[in-house]
């Protein structure tokens, strides 16, 4: 059995780095081909840290660029959540497993092992030899682009970055392999080259009771003078976050919230987040219900800080999950991820309060049974033992 993560580097902040690079890339057409050709121009390395894989059509481009970077000599690590890829059959397992890549699976789910299996690694990292990254809230899955069909994609985002936090990504990657398969890499770790762009920026991870994500989350909330707005596909808040968003709604910021709307693989999830709406709205939060397609989106934008990645920001992260996220302070792509927002909110159907108050009986109940049997869960699952201390 895998033992406890006990690096001093998770314990605290990565630093925060000038001289970087940020691109928002937008749903699974775009995101995917960047990935996809970053891969077809490694000369070195791909590290590849992923939750959910399930096979398809996205799965299998990158089982075969995978194949390819490993027969120009390419070194290929890829870690798996073994929950999260349990829809990746027998065909495509094998596939990797002779494409030559460096393969391990977090986490196997085991009988005797049922107490530990809540822990999983949540994180979506691609880091092509030290010069790009791609982090984000995708899986590869065909959920998030199919040419069938794709206004039924499910609506994501990832960052691509280059720059100095580049070899703190490496070291993030480094630290979850030795962790899981218990080997070092003997890669070092990229020249810190500096960009054009010059974008300040910080690497956010957390696991269970090591929080650094939320740390850099709710110091920004205290920060920001005119807007918070978040996007979460899960909107399962803590009782801490759902204070400081009334807070700072009763200060006159502006507070907004893009959630799932009725489009979501969890629909439950989006009725037991509706436990919240009411208190939310009296204190001056906007919350928008996102129409076209499900969101899975991880976005948190304070003034011009932004904080992109894996985390939903809910209980469940904060309890069973590794997260990564990239935090970017930076004027221009702060106001490229506004755009995005402002394009989302257009597409969203905006809860009133006065209307949301008029809610049947039987909805009210629906939505507080859902929600107390979240937190019943959630409260119970403090009991088992903690894998990551």
């Amino acid at each position: 059995m895998t033992k406890p993560i006990r690096n001093k580097h998770q314990k605290k902040l990565y630093p925060g780095r000038h001289g970087n690079g940020f691109e928002l890339l937008v749903d699974g057409p775009e995101f995917f081909g960047e990935m996809l050709d970053a891969i077809a121009a490694a000369e070195k390395y791909v590290f590849l840290e992923q939750y959910l894989v399930s096979s398809g059509t996205i799965a299998t481009e990158f089982i075969r660029a995978l194949g390819k970077a490993t027969d120009r000599g390419v070194e290929v690590y890829f870690l798996l959540d073994d929950y999260g890829c349990k829809g990746l059959n027998k065909k495509d397992r094998q596939a990797l497993f002779e494409a030559g890549l460096q393969l391990h699976f977090c986490n196997p789910l085991r009988l005797k092992h049922w107490h530990y299996a809540l822990f999983r690694n949540h994180r979506k990292l691609l880091l092509v030899d030290g010069e790009a990254a791609f982090v984000g809230g995708s899986g590869l899955t065909d959920d998030f682009w199919s040419s069938d069909d794709p206004l039924t994609s499910w609506h994501d985002v990832m960052v691509k970055i280059r720059g100095p936090v580049l070899q703190d990504w490496h070291h993030a990657f480094l630290t979850s392999w030795q962790h899981f398969t218990e080997d070092i890499l003997p890669i070092p770790a990229p020249k810190p080259a500096q960009r054009p762009e010059n974008q300040f920026g910080q690497v956010l991870t957390s696991q269970p009771l090591l929080q650094n994500i939320n740390r850099a989350t709710f110091k920004h909330l205290q920060l920001a003078k005119k807007c918070i707005w978040i996007t979460t596909p899960y909107f399962v808040p803590t009782s801490k976050l759902r204070r400081r968003l009334r807070r700072a709604a009763r200060k006159g910021i502006d507070v907004r919230l893009l959630l799932a709307g009725e489009r979501s693989d969890h629909p439950w999830v989006t009725h037991a987040a509706r436990r919240h709406y009411s208190r939310l709205l009296r204190d001056g939060v906007r919350i928008f219900e996102y129409q076209p397609r499900f969101t899975h989106a991880k976005i948190v934008l304070c003034d011009e800080w932004a904080s992109i990645g894996s985390s939903n920001l809910d209980r469940w992260n904060q309890r069973w999950n590794l997260d990564a996220n990239q935090g970017v302070e930076d004027q221009a792509f702060s106001e490229i991820v506004r755009a995005m927002f402002v394009t989302d909110f257009n597409h969203s159907k905006e809860i009133e309060s006065t209307t949301w108050s008029g809610r049947s009986f039987w909805q009210h109940l629906f939505e507080w049974v859902l929600g107390y049997f979240v937190a019943a869960v959630e409260r119970i699952s403090r009991y088992l033992p903690r894998r990551w201390k």
